[in-house]
């Protein structure tokens, strides 16, 4: 299942202050910095920025990485793409201690005083462990706002959102994180630098009547974005229409008569590097669309109207602006925009 899965969790500081810093250096932080929020129902309190925090997800990783804490880190898992351009030297100092999920014991070993993820099935029973089992142990723990607000965790798959995901959400996650590692200034800038990059990309699009579907895995059950995760975000910005917008499960699987069936423009096809599901990397996807008797006739087959992002850009992370650029670039260059 594809799991690299309004209002911002509001911050409260308490006793002590932060030291800031600019977004590109990384200087000290104080030592009896106390930091308090709500997240995803849970009160986190941290006493300190964390110097040895683990990450559980990949989008909460690269988040971390972004803000210039790669030696706050004591360690990273789960990933399902290379790690975003221009932070190969920051993840490369970070132990990888898992690809998948790791056992609570491993995450314990690497001694922890954060515990960051960005899906609560990882923080939960099933995953690595509760939050409760961290907490017991003195270890703060965080989990994405994005995959708790709006949305209903306690069914089967990967959830249902009752509320569509807004980008804000997001950038609450950026800011909450530099908020908790001292870093305020860093967090502020970085979202600064998502929000020109959004406005870059949407400038004077128009791609009302374009049908775009997301095939994030699996060939034989395929999982198809529903209305209102990330790939709802990059639809709105762009003012197309997801394929499968009537569902609010946030990735349901599909057969391909179903797909077929509603024939959309374009096909958003995640191009993964983990080898979990079947036909996980975007070669593997087009060959099976372009051999598959009911999937070859369909219109952006023929015309090979794909767009490829990487899974990380099709859950709700700060590559989802790179999704929104991918896809503008993707129908201006098919001509299917105003």
């Amino acid at each position: 299942m594809p799991l690299a899965r309004p209002a911002r969790a509001a911050v409260l500081l308490t006793a002590g202050s932060l030291l800031l810093t600019g977004c590109g250096a990384s200087g000290p932080t104080t030592a009896k910095a106390a930091v308090t929020l709500s997240d995803c129902g849970h009160e986190v309190r941290v006493t300190a920025a964390p110097r040895h925090a683990v990450s559980l997800n990949q989008g909460t990783t690269e988040i971390l990485l972004s803000l210039g804490l790669a030696d706050r880190l004591a360690g990273t898992a789960t990933w399902t793409d290379p790690v975003m351009k221009g932070l190969e030297k920051a993840e490369a100092k970070v132990p990888r201690i898992a690809e998948n999920n790791p056992s609570f014991e491993r995450v314990l070993a690497a001694d922890p005083d954060f515990v960051a993820a960005s899906f609560v099935s990882t923080l939960g029973k099933g995953g690595v462990a509760t939050r409760e089992q961290f907490e017991k142990l003195g270890v703060p723990t965080y989990v994405s706002p994005s995959d708790c607000v709006g949305k209903d965790n306690s069914g089967g798959g990967d959830g249902a959102r009752d509320t569509a995901l807004d980008i804000d959400t997001v950038y609450g996650e950026v800011r909450d994180l530099a908020t908790v590692f001292g870093v305020k200034g860093r967090g502020d800038a970085l979202v600064a630098s998502l929000q020109r990059r959004m406005k870059k990309a949407t400038a004077g699009i128009d791609a009302s009547g374009v049908t775009l579907l997301y095939w994030f895995a699996n060939s034989e059950s395929p999982y198809m974005a529903g209305c209102c995760g990330a790939p709802g975000i990059i639809t709105r910005a762009l003012g197309a229409k997801n394929a499968f917008g009537d569902t609010h499960q946030e990735w349901p699987q599909v057969n391909w008569e179903t797909v077929a069936d509603r024939d959309p423009d374009v096909l958003v096809i995640g191009d993964l590097t983990r080898r979990s599901q079947t036909a996980e990397s975007a070669a593997r996807k087009i060959a099976f669309l372009e051999s598959n008797p009911v999937t070859k006739n369909m219109d952006a087959v023929r015309h090979k109207r794909y767009v490829l992002l990487s899974g990380q850009a099709m859950n709700p992370t700060i590559r989802t602006v790179e999704g929104v650029e991918r896809v503008a670039a993707g129908l201006r260059r098919f001509g299917l925009v105003k």
